[in-house]
């Protein structure tokens, strides 16, 4: 499955964006959804993951009740919502996707290399 990440852009703190992952070959649905990312000189971060229904969330600690992360899977898209950023959410964000048929739980959901399909980044910068 190929995935396009859009929707970042330039910020002010406190600001919001709404980014968006589409897929235009295969069925979103049939994959969780995750979104990661990586700010410079740091390692890739994992943001927030969703099953394959929409039913299930899963978040970084640091991050929730900030960040939302939802689907439509009738148009093929996952979304992240983000509200109150700060600088330090400047990164480049990357959605990701992965079936998960072998392996369960907030800790595979949370781990970049567990997901096999990934999307170009797009890059979030939060002015103070």
């Amino acid at each position: 499955v190929q995935l396009q990440a859009s929707g970042g852009g330039l910020v002010q703190a406190g600001g919001s964006l709404k980014l968006s992952c589409v897929t235009s070959q295969g069925t979103f649905s049939n994959y969780y959804g995750g979104w990661f990312r990586q700010a410079p000189g740091k390692e890739r971060e994992f943001v927030a993951a969703i099953s394959k229904s929409g039913g299930s969330t899963y978040y970084a600690d640091s991050l929730k009740g900030r960040f939302t992360i939802s689907r439509d899977n009738v148009k093929n898209t996952v979304y992240l919502q983000m509200n109150g950023l700060k600088p330090e959410d400047t990164a480049v964000y990357y959605c990701a996707a992965d079936t998960f048929e072998l392996c369960y739980g907030y800790g595979c959901y949370a781990t970049d290399l567990e997901y096999d399909y990934w999307g170009q980044g797009t890059q979030v910068t939060v002015s103070s």
